[in-house]
């Protein structure tokens, strides 16, 4: 049976804060808080900074210390006094954000909600790193993931069923268990040297750390640099590719490449793949 919804005007909008920095909440993100009259914001993981474009008299409650319950019924009783609620989480709604446990309630109570898309911490990370996630010939597939902690995972979803397939792993939630996550890759047949790079709290102004290390030695280089939280951990084939004496080329970009809006150049192609693999000094690493 259809939902019938309640005829108050108010609607939940679910706002993707981005990674950390406040400057990375969309625009669209950003014009919903300064029409808030309520914002519940997930204070153990977006600064609190995050609310600055509330306007004054803004209803804001911080959640860190409340339940799925609590949380929910703080919604439906702001729905009852605002038109215009939000609850802000950190990096995209429908990663790892209990959308669907907090949307479910309301659905049941009849009231409107939506989704703002937000900047994953994936993206973030991958930004601060200056790192490319995909690469042509190298990698062209991103899974993003977690290893089983309290949370179990499905059946076929270990870490080293998916390591296997040797492409890009986006790894939350797993800093504390990054042993587990080293384990996961050598049985995937990870080589020791494989390079991997974690982001703590990538985007937040003053605080960002970046560690890059290998799958032999990132659980020391972390613990030497004092990360046990909020830290995305990349594993991919495709780190440090700007430092390599040559890459493939983007077929989209390459000028023997044609499509409706440009004609191919053989000469031009050759030349430009002389540039691209004279980018970095030979034997330069990653």
């Amino acid at each position: 049976m259809p939902v019938v919804q309640q005829d108050t005007g108010a609607t939940v909008w679910f706002v993707g804060a981005g990674p950390g920095d406040p400057d990375l909440i969309t625009v669209k993100g950003r014009r919903l808080l300064e029409q808030a009259g309520a914002i519940l914001f997930a204070g153990s993981l977006v600064d609190e900074t995050a609310t600055q474009f509330a306007p004054a008299g803004c209803e804001i409650r911080d959640s860190k210390d409340m339940t799925l319950e609590q949380m929910s019924a703080w919604l439906r009783a702001a729905c009852a006094r605002h038109r215009t609620v939000v609850r802000l989480q950190t990096g995209d709604p429908g990663l790892y954000g209990a959308l669907v446990e907090m949307t479910r309630p309301l659905d049941a109570a009849g009231i409107a909600w939506k989704v703002v898309p937000g900047v994953s911490s994936a993206m973030a990370a991958a930004a601060a790193a200056g790192e490319t996630l995909t690469l042509p010939e190298v990698t062209q597939t991103v899974i993003l993931t977690r290893v089983a902690g309290r949370t179990p995972m499905p059946a076929g979803e270990e870490l080293e069923a998916l390591a296997a397939h040797r492409s890009t792993l986006c790894i939350f939630l797993s800093i504390t268990l990054l042993h587990e996550v080293q384990r996961a890759l050598r049985a995937a047949g990870w080589e020791e040297d494989a390079p991997i790079v974690v982001v703590q709290k990538a985007s937040w102004p003053g605080v960002e750390k970046i560690v890059r290390g290998t799958l032999a030695d990132i659980k020391r280089r972390c613990q030497d640099e004092k990360i046990a939280s909020q830290a995305m951990i990349i594993a991919s084939p495709a780190l440090g590719a700007r430092h390599w004496p040559d890459i493939a080329r983007s077929k989209l970009y390459d000028p023997g490449f044609g499509h409706r809006f440009r004609k191919p150049s053989t000469a031009a192609s050759a030349a430009a793949a002389v540039v691209i693999g004279a980018a970095a000094p030979a034997g330069e690493s990653a």
